[in-house]
This record gives C-alpha cells, sequence and structure tokens, in this order.
C-alpha cells in the first residue's frame, strides 16, 4: 500500500483540494484500469482527453484525481490535485509509485534519429558479455537481464518504463541502456528519471507528421540533454551540426565522438566489405561484423559509452568484434544463386541514403541493385518524395510498395512517393502495391552477384492495412523466394 503524499514528492503541482495522506492501491491514467483505492490521472492525449472519464474513474473507486481542469463538481470524498500537466505529473508520481528504481541502476538514454536500436541493443550484448545484469528498453523488445518482454512504444508511458525498471532493480541489474524517442521526451515520459548519461547519434527529417517543424524537433531531443544532472556525461557525435547544439544548456559533461572531425573518441575505417569493418578508434584497430559508415558510429558511440562507464578498453574491443547485427538492421544474406539480401529498418530519407551508400561502397559496380521500398500511412508524408528520389537516384531498379499503409490507400502513399522521381530516373522505376509481390518481382530480376535491399519494416513481423496487422517478415519471405527460385 502506497501514500499520496509520497508518491506526490516533487511533483510540479498548483493546487491540492483535499487530504493527501492517503493509502493508495495503484496509479492509472486508463479509467478502465482504476480499482478501489486507485489515483486516476487524466491526461489530454491527441484521441481522448481522460478528464472526460473522471466520473467513471470515481465510480469504479478512485479516491485521488490529478487533473489540468478541476470538475465543476468536487466531492469531499476525492482529493484532487490541480496540475499544468498531467502528462508529466504521470512521469513523476509513477517513479514515487516504483520507488523511484532508476535511482538503483546506471541508466543510458540514447536518443537521435537513426541508429538508436542499434546502440542500445549492442550496449545490452556487450555489457551482458562482460558478465554484468544489465536491462533494455528497446523499439525491438524489453530485456530484464535474461528475461524477454514485446515492446509497443520506443519510448514507453512511465508506468511501463518505471515497472520495468522497478523488476531490473530487483534483479540486481546494474546497467539499463534505453532508446528515448522524441515523442518520449515531447511526452514527458522520462520526466523523473535519474540518467547516468545521455547519447546523441544524428538528426534528420523524421516525426515531421507530429512535430510542427524540423526546429521543434530538434529541440524537443535537446530537452533531454538539457535536463541531464552534472554526475552524468552527454555523448554527441560531432560531426552532426547539431551535436554541438544538444550540449549547449547541459548540466552534464560533453563528450564528443566523430569520424570527420576532431573529437575524444575518432574512428577511421580502415576496412568495409560485406563482411566486416576494420575501424581504428583512438589509437586501437578492431575488425567487426557490422558494415557502413553509420555502424562506424554506432560502434564509437559503443566504445566512447562503454569507456565512460568503466569498462577497460580492450575488453570493451574484444567484445565488440563478436557483435553481431541487431534484428532487421542491415540483416543480410547470400542466397545459394549468389545474391545477396538485405533487410534494413530505414524508414527515413538519411536511414535510406546510409544504407543504398554502404551497398554502392561496396559493390563493384557490376552487380544490380535493386531496392524495394514503400513508406508507412499515417505518418509524415513529407518525406515520401524525398525517399523515392534516394532510392531511384542511388539504385540500379526500385520497386516501389507499400509498407505499413494504415488507414491510408497504399496506391495514395506511392503515388506521393513517385512525384519525387526525376525523369531521368523514371526508367528505373515500378510500383508493385503488394509488398510480397514486389519483394517476389525483385527477387525474380536479380542475377547471380546481384543485391536486394528491402527497406522500410525491417524487424517488424507484422504488415498494418486498415488498423489491421498480418503477419508478415521481410528477411523470412525475401529468403523463401530466393529458395524457390534457386530450386
Amino acid at each position: 500500500m502506497k501514500n499520496l503524499k509520497h508518491i506526490l514528492q516533487k511533483t510540479p503541482v498548483e493546487a491540492i483540494i483535499g487530504s493527501i495522506d492517503r493509502s493508495i492501491t495503484g496509479l492509472h491514467y486508463d479509467s478502465r484500469s482504476v480499482a478501489q483505492g486507485s489515483i486516476f490521472v487524466a491526461i489530454k492525449g491527441g484521441v481522448f482527453d481522460g478528464h472526460t472519464f473522471i466520473s467513471k474513474a470515481i465510480e469504479q473507486g478512485a479516491i485521488a484525481i490529478v487533473c489540468e481542469d478541476l470538475p465543476e463538481q468536487l466531492s469531499a470524498e476525492i482529493t484532487y490535485v490541480h496540475v499544468k500537466s498531467a502528462a508529466r505529473a504521470l512521469a513523476f508520481m509513477a517513479s514515487n509509485y516504483y520507488e523511484n528504481p532508476s535511482k538503483n541502476l546506471k541508466l543510458i538514454g540514447i536518443t537521435g534519429t537513426n541508429g538508436k536500436t542499434t546502440v542500445a541493443t549492442l550496449l545490452y550484448e556487450l555489457f551482458k558479455q562482460a558478465g554484468y545484469k544489465v536491462g533494455l528498453i528497446s523499439t525491438v523488445k524489453i530485456m530484464v537481464d535474461q528475461d524477454v518482454f514485446s515492446a509497443t512504444h520506443t519510448t514507453p508511458d512511465p508506468l511501463v518504463i518505471n515497472s520495468y525498471l522497478s523488476q531490473m532493480s530487483s534483479q540486481g541489474v546494474e546497467f539499463c541502456f534505453m532508446e528515448v524517442s522524441s515523442h518520449g521526451i515531447h511526452q514527458y515520459r522520462t520526466e523523473g528519471l535519474f540518467f547516468e548519461g545521455g547519447v546523441f547519434t544524428n538528426l534528420s527529417h523524421d516525426h515531421l507528421d507530429y512535430h510542427n517543424s524540423f526546429a521543434e524537433y530538434r529541440d524537443v531531443k535537446k530537452s533531454f540533454f538539457d535536463h541531464l544532472p552534472p554526475t552524468a556525461f552527454a555523448l554527441v557525435n560531432a560531426d552532426d551540426k547539431n551535436g554541438s547544439v544538444m550540449v549547449q544548456n547541459t548540466k552534464a559533461k560533453p563528450m564528443t565522438y566523430a569520424l570527420k572531425s576532431y573529437a575524444d573518441y575518432r574512428v577511421q575505417i580502415l576496412e568495409n566489405q560485406f563482411s566486416g569493418l576494420l575501424l581504428k578508434i583512438n589509437d586501437s584497430e578492431v575488425w567487426v561484423k557490422l558494415i557502413g559508415d553509420f555502424n562506424a558510429y554506432n560502434l564509437t558511440a559503443i566504445y566512447a559509452t562503454a569507456d565512460l562507464l568503466g569498462l577497460e578498453s580492450d575488453e570493451t574491443l574484444r567484445l565488440m568484434s563478436a557483435l553481431d547485427n541487431v534484428n532487421g538492421r542491415f540483416e543480410h544474406f547470400k542466397s545459394d544463386a549468389n545474391i545477396t539480401a538485405i533487410i534494413d529498418y530505414a524508414h527515413t530519407p538519411d536511414a535510406l541514403k546510409n544504407v543504398i551508400e554502404t551497398i554502392n561502397a561496396i559493390r563493384t559496380k557490376n552487380e544490380t541493385l535493386i531496392t524495394v521500398v514503400g513508406c508507412g500511412g499515417d505518418r509524415d508524408r513529407t518525406k515520401r518524395p524525398k525517399m523515392a528520389h534516394i532510392a531511384s537516384a542511388l539504385s540500379t531498379k526500385v520497386i516501389f510498395t507499400s509498407d505499413n499503409p494504415r488507414s491510408e490507400h497504399p496506391d495514395q502513399i506511392i503515388s506521393e512517393m513517385e512525384v519525387g522521381v526525376q525523369p531521368q530516373y523514371s526508367s528505373k522505376t515500378m510500383s508493385i502495391t503488394n509488398r510480397k509481390q514486389a519483394i517476389k518481382t525483385a527477387c525474380q530480376l536479380a542475377q547471380p552477384n546481384d543485391i536486394i535491399l528491402v527497406a522500410g519494416k525491417g524487424h517488424e513481423t507484422y504488415q498494418e492495412v486498415d488498423g489491421v496487422k498480418s503477419d508478415f517478415n521481410d528477411y523470412k519471405i525475401t529468403q523463401e523466394f530466393l529458395i524457390q527460385l534457386n530450386k
């Protein structure tokens, strides 16, 4: 049993009506979950306004209401907590409710447009192999030491985050690596957490369906570093012009990594092949299984983070050499007919450009590069023509197809992509709405030594059409078609 006074510690409050010396059985922002003795936090969301469910929450047994707008009629039996932001209040209250578990481990937040999942996941793997108990909160999955849980958001809501951090704390987890999305920062999901450090990977065009402008998107990312404590480190990519912006107002210790600029952690690419990279990080060389400039950045961020957390350099390099690609991130295989297939989550212009340029830097140009790509529905529409332009300009052949169209018609999404194809590249492109048929066509077109890139969905094992999710796995489908064609 918790006490309301304890749960409200450090929570930004405008006014309190009623007693806060009350026992609490639960903390909820979904009225359907409210039971006798609960707190209900009324959050104004994009679809629903929690204030419309206050009466229902009280009927179900809520004894405390946290809200931005007080009801016209107040009950003497209910404690009302008036706040400016119910979402922000929930974050502080969730931490208190679970006894501030982030204080009991070293929590590292990784933010940026691309690379978050790779950096967070491989840090988890590296520290696990180093013998530590480790946690992971990522787009792909959540790990509490060895226990695996499914993920629904890049950065979950504060109750979910603190619930998992509490489990980690009780199981003796020492380090946790967490993806921090712009949505998560903007919606205060990381407020009230104690971070040991923050990592900035890069910033490029994404989420402009949610943020009003690129400047707003950048500043939301920056606010994560603004709130880091003086005891933390702020590790940023010095080659990204926004890296210096991230640490302008931070109290944390700023550190840098780079491929092209002077930095605290400097990487050089000595060899770049489909089998891996030979890197020189500061004065040490290491062979890794990952591929491309973008992974050179990711791996340097991993090396730097490990160093800042106290791992020995030689041990870190040894463990890095054994790291494998993250599921759906430049995941590749070669068929019996010597056709290379690459599955990647690239769903932003910059990510797609990075992946294709990486392929082009390795291939001899005697091979055909066939790119299969689409764009998601109900998301940032402005990136559609940009991604089509990049794919058509940098690939030998391109097949535009559906991704997760959600509530939009896939043909309309593809039409908006096609606008970005310049006339000189139009003969390279075709459009096949059915994603499975598009992948099959790419496999049929490929000849020995050719390369197929299937971009956009990566690790996802479903396709969402008209709100319905059906099984769909790019890796398995591509593999099956290439096997069939070899028979």
